[in-house]
């Protein structure tokens, strides 16, 4: 699945009351938009819900039917409100069920005196997955269709991610180029606009900056296009310089 420029997408859904109290910084999103990018993929959607059964049921729906993949994070431990694998369950419309290779793992993992109903609960997904591997405390995650169940904690959602890239079938991955300017957005936002016209296959990004006393502006240049991407650059170069404006590629 692709959308209607060819780009292969993918969504993520953010599971956890800690993370929409401000308890907890989600550190996965960006982990994981870097990890896709190298793929191919692009992540185009992030959604935070709380353990509500029902919020994850729809978040799920909606964004695993909208992108290529989608992936979740959270809410697969333990615990009374480690409840994603049954609501991916339930908006799946597959049945709950203990599957024998994670209760395998866990039973090798776990002596007998801590194998409690609660740390078996993590053996549970929904029927016909695929378990992807947890090299770390090894619960593992899953995948079914095109959803993949991650861990929330980051080193283990990171060492989760080792399994999944097999898995996925990307596009060419997004390079990019960045310009520093020395120009509020507002000043050159005009110059941007132009260009990003000029380029309509890559994205124009500006995002603002203060450094060592300098008021600027980074603009981003992304394409999967490698070509495409030079040739937008350099034009931007050159439009900022008509406009005497002046800048430095950073990184180069």
């Amino acid at each position: 699945m692709s959308d209607a420029q060819g780009r292969v997408t993918a969504g993520l859904v953010v599971i956890g009351n800690e993370i929409l109290s401000g308890r907890t910084q989600d550190a996965n999103t960006a982990y994981l938009a870097r990890f896709l990018n190298d793929a191919g993929v692009r992540l185009m959607e992030v959604r935070v819900v709380p353990d509500v059964e029902a919020d994850i049921v729809e978040a799920v729906n909606q964004l695993r039917r909208r992108h290529a993949y989608l992936f979740t994070t959270g809410g697969i431990g333990p615990t009374h409100d480690d409840i994603t694998s049954a609501a991916v369950a339930k908006a799946l419309g597959r049945p709950l069920t203990r599957h024998p290779e994670a209760e395998r793992r866990l039973f090798a993992y776990y002596p007998e005196e801590r194998r409690t109903p609660a740390r078996m609960k993590m053996a549970d997904t929904p029927e016909g997955a695929d378990l992807v591997d947890n090299p770390i405390s090894t619960a593992p995650g899953f995948r079914v269709e095109n959803v993949f169940v991650l861990a929330g904690v980051p080193k283990i959602m990171q060492a989760m991610l080792d399994g999944v890239r097999p898995l996925l079938k990307g596009g060419r991955p997004v390079s990019s180029r960045t310009l520093k300017v020395e120009a509020g957005e507002g000043d050159v936002a005009a110059t941007l606009s132009e260009v990003q016209a000029r380029h309509g296959a890559v994205d124009i990004g500006s995002y603002p900056f203060f450094q060592q006393g300098l008021f600027g502006t980074s603009v981003v240049v992304r394409s999967d296009d490698g070509t495409r991407l030079d040739e937008a650059f350099l034009d931007l170069e050159r439009a900022l310089a008509e406009q005497g404006v002046a800048t430095a590629e950073e990184g180069g």
